[in-house]
């Protein structure tokens, strides 16, 4: 039998049209060549979640003074430029790499939660965990360039 020819239901008797395949009222199978759906539904298996990594700078860096040997916490526009210790009032030059003051340290704020984090010089250009979200940073020294087009 290739399609309902129309009639009565087989199982409730309403008066149903042709080429149907369910009963509109019942929902009873009215082609006897079909079968019942017989797809299995898979099980759900839910994707590992991709972790975000955002951007971090630097936003200051720390520096122990010469003379009091106190930590100084220096916002990186200073950086280049002679200041004085806060504690003492000894003058000295902020510079990251050489000088009579070296960087200990950075800080920056996590992209995630926004907690200020405290991070090693040998953590620049990885990418690491925030210790208080747990968010992956990837550890910039300084933006990129915007690309010529």
């Amino acid at each position: 039998m290739p399609a309902w020819p129309g009639g009565p239901c087989p199982q409730c008797g309403e008066d149903m049209p042709a080429n149907l395949v369910h009963c509109q009222t019942c929902r009873e199978l009215l082609n006897d060549d079909l079968e019942h759906d017989t797809v299995e539904i898979p099980a759900f298996h839910p994707l590992k979640e991709l972790a975000v990594c955002c951007d971090a700078y630097p936003v200051g860096y720390f520096f122990q003074c010469p003379d009091c040997r106190k930590e100084l916490r220096v916002h990186k526009k200073y950086l280049g430029k002679q200041v004085s210790c806060k504690f003492c009032q000894a003058p000295l030059a902020l510079k990251i790499d050489a000088s009579k003051a070296i960087s200990q340290g950075f800080y920056t704020s996590c992209p995630h939660c926004r907690q200020e984090l405290r991070i090693a010089h040998k953590y620049l250009g990885t990418v690491a965990a925030c210790k208080f979200c747990k968010g992956h940073i990837q550890l910039l020294e300084k933006p990129a360039d915007p690309v010529d087009q």
